[in-house]
């Protein structure tokens, strides 16, 4: 059986919202239809891996044997023995993007915007800066952000979105054209995967690029207006007529939902 990737998300996407039902007896039902249908699940991701190996355990997820974590900055695989071990291809792949700065270099380059709050010690990353800001100035914020970049010469760029849980704006200094759509560009090519073995489900701004980078893609329905008309508007500029599922069930459920649209998952198994 040929393997197909569901590249997604984790929160507010595969992860079940709090208190939907719904949610956590679609994902019952993911693990047991991945498998039998040759689906991979690969979990492309902000968290850092510890927090995506808690998230495992506590939702019960299915075990991918890939992880991208950090915004796609960083890219694991699992080991035989359960473990998850960094891949050293995509680490040094980075390095080279970011000789002319290093990332503690670039944290003190941006000293004077008092608005910008570091994220704790375990939300950085080799390659990637994170930063809590205002959410209502986070327009403003990025452009002057995005101006600072240019005019020190930085070898970075950045993602910024609002947390859907809480309203914080988030903002993380990636290296220049990484973003987890650059990272699973990286893994699809070096694994051989073709790109139409690939679906991508995502709900939020740091999913934008991969949703729109070609692959079929799911937009699960919990996901802000903004986002569902940027990736509707991009697939039409390309002129794509059947790559996109607009779900009209939530995080989980809509992943799966986007499954059954695309054929990977038989139809007749959602009617229970």
């Amino acid at each position: 059986m040929t393997v197909k990737i569901l590249a997604t998300d984790l929160d507010g996407t595969l992860i079940p919202l709090p208190h939907n039902a719904q949610n956590h007896a679609d994902l019952k039902r993911l693990h047991e239809e991945l498998p039998v249908h040759g689906i991979e699940p690969v979990y492309v991701t902000g968290r850092h891996l510890e927090s995506v190996l808690r998230a495992i355990e506590e939702y019960g997820l299915p075990q991918p044997d890939w992880i991208v974590c950090d915004v796609g900055t960083s890219i694991y695989r699992r080991q035989p023995q359960g473990t998850y071990e960094k891949d050293s291809a995509y680490r040094h792949f980075l390095q080279n993007r970011i000789v002319a700065m290093s990332v503690e270099a670039l944290r003190e380059s941006l000293g004077g915007f008092g608005e910008l709050q570091l994220q704790e010690a375990e939300k950085q990353g080799e390659f990637k800066l994170s930063y809590y800001a205002p959410s209502a100035a986070l327009h403003e914020l990025v452009q002057r952000l995005h101006n600072h970049l240019i005019s020190v010469d930085a070898p970075f760029s950045m993602v910024h979105s609002v947390d859907p849980f809480n309203g914080r704006g988030l903002i993380d200094f990636l290296p220049q054209g990484i973003s987890k759509a650059a990272a699973v560009q990286w893994w699809v090519e070096a694994r051989g995967v073709a790109p139409e073995k690939v679906v991508f489900a995502g709900d939020s701004g740091n999913d934008l690029a991969a949703l729109t980078a070609g692959y079929r893609s799911i937009v699960v329905a919990n996901a802000p207006a903004t986002l569902v008309e940027a990736v509707r508007r991009a697939h039409r500029r390309a002129g794509w007529e059947d790559r996109l599922f607009v779900a009209d069930q939530p995080a989980t459920s809509g992943v799966r939902q986007g499954c059954i649209h695309f054929g990977w998952i038989p139809a007749t198994t959602a009617t229970e």
